[in-house]
């Protein structure tokens, strides 16, 4: 970034933390403020490598109680916060969205028409599903602060402000610094499945609901300048789904009754949502000329705009109160409820049309046309909720119905028979369910949710998603459930493969499907597959799950064709690299080619929501990258690889995976290793999200689910599943001759280049000289030697990427990455010696609770997490 603009941003941040100085003077005096800016310097100089500053801070840790601890950590982990919501705040203000402009360069440069242009921007379907996956440290009430204070840094750096006006925002960012600091920042209880729906909603409300029609807009604009194409007035290139009271996998507190509040709460949103646009239209529409079709809709009254808006009004207004006395337990009438979205868009399409006839096109393009646009998106759902459940649990619902029946063990039957048994019952008319039949808790709990699913609106609804499915008696027993109980429409069942073994036998399980006719039939020609990237890594590190995936969607791509299929791909992308986690537009253009034409649909999740969407400037941005680079992909796809680089990959995928598992699956020391040297176990008490961290509570590491996983390497700065295996499976390639292979498959192929320039990022963030620290103090002697020689390894890999990339040193080519750690250092390093202190302390105790310090430690949790800006 220019020097000037970097300077700003440095000041802001140095801004802020004069003004929490003040507030921490206020509350407890000079003495504090001068302790912590003492911690402060000594652990800038400590990042810098002067190893006298970094003693004098864990000298004077070590000898402070437990509660100063406490106030350090609390002031630390607030400088991070602030570090971000400036950085943040920064690049939404001074950061150019090019993308676009980047699209029209690369497709004048291929020379590309109008007409396939056009085609392409008809294929634009980009699904948005938000995921509560325990990543989110931040409480909503700190969030809504922190969205405040954004606000007030925007308008204090408008280049055109009075004095008075300055004075004004900068009491209001000391006023809102102050109620953070006073603030509780760790949850006291873990949030429950309808707390996180709610924080969804409000994303919506308070960015996506003004950045998605402002992006279609720009989107329209930009088109129509460049190649005369506008968008229809039913367009709707975004979507959003949820997974916030639906995903049931490993989750217990996800019932059928969650859902359905779920359900309704989202509906409620949307009618208090709609109701404020229609409102303010009525308002606005105040004139008296209209076509014959208004006219005869209202009859003879003199503002016929208004009167048809107004009993559109009262009936949302309706159904937001009648949702409200529903979700209280009282019996209510759904007769004036607006229940489909037609009944919104009907009135607005009428308008629209009489404005455009009465020559007042440019009040029908404003307000009136972004509400239609939000109907378009939004609907009366607001979003469409999937639902998500283990295979295991609808092979128990036949299970234990099958041996009441008399017929045997469902779950011992095999693949064929198992077939036999769901398509016949499919295809029969009769109930398969006895009506004296007394399921057990688990079985009834899938059964409530199926009715659920039967008792709302398809249109509420997206997919129904399978975890651990590998067969297609896996698919075809949840379409037999959801006939059972009432579902009369075809809801898409989505299998997902996430393990390495389920990602390559993928296509060979969608291909058995769709050789059944009853199938065929009942997908009426579209077919969801979801991809996990989650576990592929944690299962056998990112180099085989990267390419696991890539193969995968490759095959089923070529499936798809064959049987003339609209495949969607689903992709459940985490925020980092070890969960699938690549910037927006290396990871569109890196897919296999044709995995995009039947839509892009992608979770997002935990944080990664709020730095993406949280403000409506950065939920444009992003919408426009993801439409950019969607539309290059379908119009310019990637290149298929080379035989060359296939032979390759495929050689490093499976030396990558053997790394990996070597280490994390066969070295006895490896468990013991990881237990005392992160802080994994005492992770499991910070109440980050509604689901356990583990999906069976007395599993082992396998059971670990792969965001706690990731958050304990992180914390220590190893950052390990992102690049265990990786750069070593490369060195062998290259030792094995395949140097021109290598470099051509970096400058030629989009999956390969950006597989290791993510890693470019993910050592911007190890740091061995930090994990060293917690071992010296966590680990015992006899297992030092292992994390040497995991920091050996990462040196290695650290130096082959920047002589493949040639760089001097990591982030060289994204300079204000490296500035934005820069940033952040002085107040990090702190906060990991806090943390080995405090870890240290806790473990003395052994069984025996101190809350002060457990409190702290989930501070320094906390806080390094808002710091790596990317946890899970």
């Amino acid at each position: 970034m220019p020097q000037n603009l970097d300077s700003q941003l440095i000041e802001t941040v140095r801004n802020l933390g004069v003004v929490l100085g003040e507030t921490i003077k206020d509350q407890l005096g000079e003495e504090w403020v001068d302790r912590i800016e003492a911690v402060r310097k000594d652990g800038r100089q400590a990042f810098k490598g002067d190893n006298e500053s970094a003693a004098r801070v864990k000298q004077l840790f070590t000898e402070l109680p437990n509660e100063d601890l406490l106030t350090v950590g609390r002031a630390f982990a607030q400088f991070l916060n602030l570090a971000n919501i400036a950085e943040q705040e920064f690049n939404s203000n001074n950061d150019k969205d090019d993308s676009i402009d980047n699209l029209f360069s690369h497709l004048d440069d291929a020379n590309i028409e109008a007409d396939t242009f056009e085609q392409a921007v008809q294929q634009l379907d980009i699904n948005l599903v938000l995921t509560a996956h325990p990543t989110e440290v931040t409480r909503r009430t700190l969030i809504h602060k922190h969205s405040e204070l954004a606000k007030c840094l925007s308008d204090v750096h408008a280049t055109a402000i009075k004095p008075s006006q300055r004075n004004k925002i900068e009491t209001r960012i000391a006023d809102l610094i102050s109620q953070a600091w006073h603030t509780e920042e760790i949850r006291t209880i873990r949030p429950t499945p309808v707390d996180e729906a709610r924080w969804g909603f409000s994303v919506i409300e308070n960015s996506l609901w003004e950045a998605i029609p402002d992006f279609i807009r720009e989107l329209d604009g930009r088109f129509n300048e460049k190649y005369g194409i506008s968008l229809p007035l039913d367009a709707s290139p975004v979507t959003l789904g949820s997974w916030m009271g639906g995903d049931r996998d490993g989750n217990p507190f996800v019932t059928s009754k969650v859902t359905e509040q779920v359900l309704l709460l989202a509906r409620k949103r949307a009618a208090k949502l709609f109701a404020k646009d229609i409102d303010f239209l009525q308002v606005e529409l105040s004139m008296g000329d209209c076509d014959n079709e208004l006219r005869l809709l209202v009859g003879d009254t003199l503002e016929p705009y208004r009167a048809l808006l107004r009993p559109l009004l009262d009936k949302l207004l309706k159904t937001q109160e009648g949702i409200i006395d529903k979700l209280d337990g009282k019996v209510v009438s759904q007769i004036d409820w607006i229940t489909d979205k037609d009944q919104i868009l009907a009135p607005l399409m009428a308008c629209y049309r009489s404005l455009q006839a009465c020559g007042m096109s440019v009040t029908a393009n404003g307000h009136l046309l972004d509400t239609i646009r939000r109907v378009h998106c939004f609907g009366v759902h607001l979003l469409k909720l999937d639902v998500r459940q283990d295979s295991e649990r609808h092979s128990d619902v036949f299970s234990e119905l099958t041996r009441y029946l008399g017929i045997g063990d469902y779950g011992q039957w095999s693949e064929d028979d198992k077939q036999a048994f769901l398509l016949k019952e499919l295809s029969s008319k009769r109930p398969l369910f006895p009506p004296a039949w007394t399921p057990s808790e688990d079985v009834q709990e899938v059964l409530d949710t199926c009715k659920v699913i039967a008792q709302n609106s398809q249109h509420g609804f997206g997919i129904y998603i399978i975890s651990m499915a590998s067969l297609p008696s896996d698919v075809l027993s949840v379409i037999l459930l959801l006939k059972e109980l009432g579902v009369d429409w075809p809801m898409p069942v989505a299998p997902l493969f996430e393990t390495l073994d389920d990602l390559n036998q993928a296509s060979n399980v969608i291909s058995k499907l769709l050789s059944v006719d009853w199938y065929r039939g009942y997908i009426q020609g579209k077919q969801y597959v979801m991809i996990g990237y989650s576990d592929s890594a944690k299962d056998a590190g990112a180099m085989a799950a990267g390419w696991a995936q890539y193969e995968s969607q490759e095959a089923l791509v070529a499936l798809a064709a064959k049987n003339d299929i609209e495949l969607t791909l689903f992709h459940g992308r985490g925020g980092t690299i070890g969960r699938g986690g690549l910037p927006a537009h290396a990871a569109i253009l890196s897919q296999p080619p044709g995995s995009l034409e039947g839509g892009f649909r992608v979770t997002e999740q935990g944080e990664t929501i709020r730095h993406k969407f949280g403000m409506p400037i950065l939920a444009q941005r992003s919408l426009s990258l993801y439409a950019s680079a969607i539309l290059e992909a379908l119009i310019l796809p990637p290149p298929a690889p080379k035989q060359e680089w296939r032979e390759a990959i495929i050689q490093m995928a499976a030396d990558g995976r053997d790394n990996y598992r070597n280490i994390v699956r066969h070295d006895e020391n490896f468990v013991p290793y990881f237990r005392v040297a992160t802080p994994e176990q005492e992770l499991g008490k910070l109440p980050l999200g509604s689901r356990p961290a583990k999906r069976k509570p007395t599993g082992g590491i396998e059971s670990l689910r792969a965001i706690p996983w990731i958050f304990a390497w992180a914390q220590t700065r190893m950052v390990l599943p992102s690049w265990l295996g990786v750069m070593k499976a490369v060195q062998t390639s290259l030792d094995n001759g395949k140097q021109d292979t290598i470099s051509d498959m970096l400058a030629n192929w989009p999956f390969f280049n950006s597989r290791l320039s993510m890693l470019d990022m993910v050592f911007s963030k190890a740091d061995p000289r930090i994990s060293q620290e917690y071992d010296q103090r966590l680990v015992p002697q006899e297992l030092r030697h292992f994390g040497d020689a995991l920091r050996d390894e990462l040196q290695q890999s650290i130096d082959l990427l920047l002589t493949l990339l040639d760089q001097d040193s990591v982030m060289q080519s994204d300079p204000k990455g490296a500035v934005s750690m820069n940033i952040r250092a002085s107040y990090l390093e702190p906060l990991h010696y806090l943390q080995i202190e405090l870890l240290s302390r806790i473990r003395e105790l052994g069984e025996e609770h101190d809350p002060i310090l457990e409190r702290a430690m989930m501070v320094t949790i906390a806080g390094i997490a808002v710091g790596m800006r990317n946890t899970g």
